[in-house]
């Protein structure tokens, strides 16, 4: 194709997603008008996906996350798209049914690639008391940015995929690239079984899958897009400590005896006090060194984004989620509790050994440690043929005229080294939110230009790779 043709379909491309950004957000139905050259297609919104509680982590809400489901493979159906809900059963003994994962497929010109994207339509709990300025269900705009639960975590992103094809489909553009989506309902409430069902589809679904892209996590600035080439583990543990056989009074043994505290697994400035934790971690190299000189970071930013007075960033890689067993309510029990269970997790880094926590003995009480989820670091090469055309995907499309910044996501991504091992396919990660959209937090939202990274990429990204 020459440049000045290129340019052209760019142009076209461009000018229908802008004069059609209010339909991908609120949707339409069949009928509309516009030019005789396009074809308009019912379009599912995204204030339609976001008003679905489709909460996976609440068993009590799990028909809205099915709901979802059917939403999604109607969408992707309406495109032409072969939609197939694979069966994802549970373990023996569960009866709580699991949605069924989307693997769709449209197109299949073997002289074409085959880019395959994975999502997931499933959301964080949210309530307006927990601190939203509107309805989390409700889709709101406020200065061009769309606030719901789900906007950005990854609802929207998933739509903005599937409005790409469907711009190509309305122009009567022939796709560049063949699509294969992988769309799941539980990724908040850890895949459940996902890795299983994918090993199934792995000679069949998977056999003609060239790349494989993901959009489920935030660039590290509020204004530069970035392209990630890798994510931390994340390991959740629980630790019982037992001190005795039943409560005591913390004024006549308080002190004389060693109670079951968890402040000694780190230190005030942030690293962890287990030790032999850091032994195995990866030293970073010269070359990995230079890709973080250009990225766009900024500390102010960065504290104004998660809402907390940090003065500088520190290495803390734990985190203290809960106790059981110590006095909870208000006021104040002056005992010692016989036994309670801290919960902790830590983000992992590659080659990171947490079974050096699991062998920890460094107490005279009872001390019983469990892991019971573990999911590991996740890292792909910056520099292979699918990272190189996402930059110039990004660089080609008018709002953003620099190279992205390359960045390690803090995120536990578990499904990109699951997609990565299973399917042995080039993986990666082309987030779409900006660095303040707070995902599973309060008033999350997505901008109206966070889309605009995608655009390109299956015309530019895939075709030469």
């Amino acid at each position: 194709m020459s440049s000045s043709s290129s340019s052209a379909m760019e142009m076209e491309i461009f000018q229908y997603i802008d004069a059609h950004q209010s339909d991908f957000i609120k949707g339409r139905g069949q009928q509309h008008s516009g030019p005789p050259n396009c074809t308009f297609l019912p379009v599912q919104g995204l204030k339609e996906w976001v008003a679905v509680e489709s909460n996976s982590v609440q068993p009590h809400l799990r028909n809205e996350v099915m709901q979802m489901m059917a939403l999604a493979a109607e969408r992707l159906a309406t495109l032409g798209a072969t939609v197939n809900l694979a069966n994802n059963l549970l373990p023996d003994g569960q009866v709580l049914p699991l949605p069924s994962v989307i693997l769709g497929e449209l197109g299949k010109d073997p002289q074409n690639p085959t880019a395959c994207f994975y999502g997931h339509v499933d959301v964080q709990p949210a309530k307006k008391e927990d601190g939203w300025n509107t309805d989390p269900y409700t889709l709101t705009e406020i200065d061009g940015n769309l606030y719901g639960r789900g906007a950005t975590d990854n609802k929207g992103p998933v739509l903005a995929w599937i409005n790409e094809v469907e711009t190509f489909r309305a122009l009567k553009l022939t796709m560049p690239v063949n699509f294969k989506f992988v769309i799941e309902g539980m990724e908040e409430a850890g895949s459940l079984e996902l890795e299983k069902l994918l090993d199934e589809e792995n000679q069949g679904f998977f056999s003609d899958v060239d790349y494989i892209v993901i959009s489920d996590n935030l660039w590290l600035s509020n204004k530069k897009p970035a392209l990630t080439y890798g994510s931390r583990g994340n390991a959740c543990f629980f630790v019982e400590v037992e001190c005795g056989s039943k409560d005591l009074h913390s004024g006549t043994f308080g002190g004389i005896t060693h109670e079951p505290l968890l402040d000694s697994l780190v230190d005030s400035t942030g690293p962890i006090q287990i030790p032999g934790i850091y032994d195995s971690v990866a030293a970073l190299t010269e070359k990995e060194r230079k890709l973080y000189e250009s990225i766009e970071f900024d500390l102010e930013e960065h504290r104004n984004n998660c809402g907390r007075n940090t003065p500088t960033p520190v290495a803390l890689l734990l985190s203290i989620h809960g106790i059981e067993g110590a006095f909870h309510e208000p006021g104040i029990k002056t005992v010692i509790p016989a036994k309670v269970i801290g919960k902790f997790s830590i983000r992992q880094v590659p080659h990171m050994d947490l079974l050096v926590v699991k062998e920890q003995r460094n107490s005279p009480n009872k001390l019983e440690v469990s892991m019971p989820l573990g999911a590991k670091p996740w890292l792909a090469d910056a520099n292979n043929p699918l990272y190189k055309a996402a930059r110039r995907a990004i660089k080609t499309v008018l709002i953003f005229v620099e190279d992205p910044d390359f960045i390690y996501d803090g995120s536990a991504i578990p499904v990109a080294r699951m997609l990565q091992t299973v399917a042995q396919r080039s993986v990666m990660m082309l987030p779409t939110g900006a660095a303040d959209d707070r995902e599973h937090s309060q008033n999350e939202k997505i901008s109206r230009l966070n889309g605009k990274p995608l655009t390109l990429l299956a015309r530019l990204g895939l075709d030469d790779a």
